[in-house]
């Protein structure tokens, strides 16, 4: 597999940089100007049609196809056609031509953040200002080099100029995906490595950390959790949603059974959340991904932990291992349980459940 290339886009970003707009625009054009150059060669309606569209007048607003009728007295398909025949004539007017460096601009920019990205991610990237972005989308809508993938219920609407290459971040990503199981919780350099494999033919520039995650961020199946761990989008490992969710990833990053106080300080530690001790403890109990494991411990069901008390656990060992010796099941239970060895002993004399043979060896009543 051909290695990671860090691709170098520092020159391309401080090159942008150096515009002077005010709006913070890395494009090294005037957007504005260039659409106000565009719009004047149109009618008067269909000018203020898109101009309300796009959100390019005083407003950066995007007005809807049925608020523009009901201001015309028209219908929201005439509105539409209204719409698309003014696009097409600005396509065939000369102030589209003279757009042409512009457009290769933007084109470049695309391809620097990996040739195929997501349209907020674009558009943030050149600018944090909303009408100014406006004017950007509206000049990725008519440039002729610019293709843009819909949004669905498994990707986010993304900009590309290259079919190909986004078909093969598109196999990659579905490819990737059916490989995860509802558990997974993959770290950010091992998913990465992951989905290089899945991008075998992909040409070396675009091999490259910061554009491979940006290529995951596309796919709505996949996503990050707080702790930079990937996986699917919809686990509560991934999607967390409140104090349960924080706890499991708090104890599992921890790697040992904390104190159910010890985690409502983990929480606040780790992810800067308020987490009160009795809601976080309320949480545990509810959560069966949790076992516990000691007055007020907490370890994960996934560690190998049995649940329940004490004596649950003696049977659940004599069941899977056969008779033992007293010594023999109070070193297995402590490694289920945090109790004292005393504790063990007692529950070992509960004659319903337990029975002492001749060989000094404990088994299960029948």
């Amino acid at each position: 597999m051909t290695p990671i290339i860090e691709c170098d886009i520092l020159d391309h970003i401080e090159y942008m940089a150096t515009t002077n707009d005010k709006t913070g625009d890395k494009t090294g054009f005037k957007p504005k100007a260039i659409a106000k150059r565009l719009l004047t060669a149109l009618p008067e309606r269909s000018r203020i049609v898109l101009e309300a569209r796009f959100g390019l007048g005083t407003s950066a607003e995007r007005v809807t196809l049925e608020s523009i009728g009901k201001r015309y007295g028209i219908t929201r398909e005439r509105v539409r056609q209204i719409e698309n025949h003014a696009l097409a004539a600005l396509k065939k007017s000369p102030a589209f031509s003279e757009a042409n460096a512009a457009f290769h601009e933007l084109e470049r920019i695309i391809d620097s953040l990996g040739g195929i990205v997501c349209e907020d991610d674009l558009l943030n990237f050149i600018t944090k200002d909303a009408s100014m972005q406006n004017h950007i989308y509206f000049l990725l809508v008519l440039g002729d080099p610019f293709k843009f993938r819909k949004e669905d219920d498994e990707a986010q609407r993304c900009w590309y100029v290259d079919p190909n290459l986004a078909k093969q971040v598109e196999d990659a990503l579905q490819s990737l995906y059916k490989g995860l199981s509802d558990e997974d919780l993959i770290p950010e350099g091992e998913m990465i490595d992951r989905f290089l494999k899945e991008l075998q033919q992909i040409n070396d520039k675009h091999r490259n950390k910061e554009v491979l995650k940006r290529w995951l961020s596309i796919s709505k199946n996949i996503g990050k959790n707080p702790l930079g761990e990937w996986g699917h989008s919809a686990s509560p490992n991934v999607k967390t949603k409140g104090v349960r969710d924080y706890a499991y990833l708090a104890v599992k990053k921890h790697g040992s059974p904390l104190h159910f106080r010890e985690v409502a300080t983990l929480i606040e530690k780790m992810f800067n959340r308020a987490a009160h001790i009795a809601t976080t403890h309320n949480e545990l109990i509810k959560d069966n991904r949790f076992v516990l494991v000691g007055r007020g411990m907490y370890a994960l069901k996934e560690w190998g932990y049995t649940s329940g008390v004490v004596r649950d656990v003696i049977r659940e060992i004599l069941r899977a291992s056969g008779p033992l010796t007293k010594d023999e099941i109070i070193e297995k239970v402590l490694k289920e349980r945090h109790v004292k060895p005393g504790t063990i002993v007692v529950n070992l004399q509960n004659q319903k459940y337990f029975k002492r043979g001749k060989d000094a060896r404990f088994s299960l009543v029948k």
